[in-house]
């Protein structure tokens, strides 16, 4: 689908005439940080839902919502000051091809560099498979790149569908009943895909059965960069700790109720995790009581944990 067409198709689905969707966030790749981006606060307009706000800054759902609570989502009301987390600490995984951390619900993209070029991140929001549709954590890669996808129905999710009276056929045709969207990606993982959608408020949201989906336009940039034999990797990292400017800082969003590993209430792995890149830096010193406060409120928003070194006393 042409850019200009699936903005208008979405502006219409959401009663949204005129919206222009954010690009893609490209970010400069630091060689000794891990986090890129910055946090934003921007205003509510008169007709804003926080779907809109999300929309227009590629964000996904539950990432504006965790960032925003209390905010009403349907009508958080002109002027409202909204909490943009567009700050992210980068996965814990090789920066090359293509990371989807999952508890995240973010793509980031590696591309390699030119020779003399600055490296780069380009991060997108995705949906990812609802609770008992998981996607496997696995290292693939990009098998094929199709245009205008017919989706081949599995027979489990025939059988599905079936159960509460709607009978899918065995193969939907491209066009706007389509749930794979414009674009699809096809991975050396039989079953599972990255793609657009006919449904971009699923975006940010466990909603697949397995796949990852992108916004109409996010796949279509995401597409036109990547080619065949690309790597992929899925990771489940729901607290990330990297450094920035002499900080350390920990990002949590809410881990996967059904993921597998220790309960979602245990601590433990973001324990580690801070643990884990603190000790990187020889002395460094956390504040407990606040990296385990940012843990459960799990905003999905980087907050510094470190405790800035006491200067020694004069003698």
């Amino acid at each position: 689908m042409k850019p200009v067409v699936a903005t208008l198709l979405w502006a219409l689905a959401w009663g949204l005439p005129g919206l222009s969707p954010a690009s893609a966030a490209t970010f400069p790749l630091p060689a000794d940080a891990d986090l890129v981006g910055g946090v934003q606060v921007v205003q509510a307009r008169p007709q804003d839902t926080l779907l809109d706000v999300a929309r227009r800054h590629d964000l996904g759902y539950d990432e504006i919502m965790q960032a925003n609570p209390g905010v009403d989502p349907w009508l958080p009301g002109a002027g409202t000051r909204i909490v943009l987390p567009t700050q992210y600490v980068l996965p814990d995984a090789p920066r090359r091809g293509i990371v989807v951390n999952l508890a995240a619900m973010r793509l980031f993209y590696f591309p390699a560099p030119n020779p003399g070029e600055q490296p780069e991140v380009v991060t997108f929001p995705i949906g990812i498979g609802r609770m008992g549709w998981n996607t496997p954590l696995v290292a693939t890669h990009i098998e094929s790149k199709v245009v205008d996808p017919a989706w081949h129905v599995p027979p489990s999710i025939q059988v599905e569908h079936a159960k509460e009276g709607e009978v899918l056929p065995e193969t939907v045709p491209a066009g706007p009943d389509n749930p794979l969207g414009d674009f699809a990606l096809t991975l050396a993982l039989p079953g599972y895909l990255i793609h657009g959608t006919n449904k971009p408020y699923g975006v940010g949201r466990r909603v697949s059965h397995g796949c990852i989906r992108l916004y109409p336009e996010d796949i279509a940039d995401l597409f036109r960069q990547v080619g065949a034999g690309l790597p992929v990797r899925f990771v489940d990292q729901p607290y990330l700790a990297g450094w920035l400017d002499g900080k350390l800082y920990l990002q949590a969003h809410p881990p996967l109720a059904d993921a597998d590993g220790p309960s979602p209430a245990s601590l433990t792995a973001m324990v580690e995790t801070v643990m884990d890149r603190a000790h990187r830096v020889p002395g460094t010193a956390v504040d407990w009581d606040l990296a385990l406060r940012t843990a459960r409120e799990a905003r999905s928003l980087p907050v510094p944990v470190s405790v800035p070194a006491t200067p020694a006393p004069a003698q």
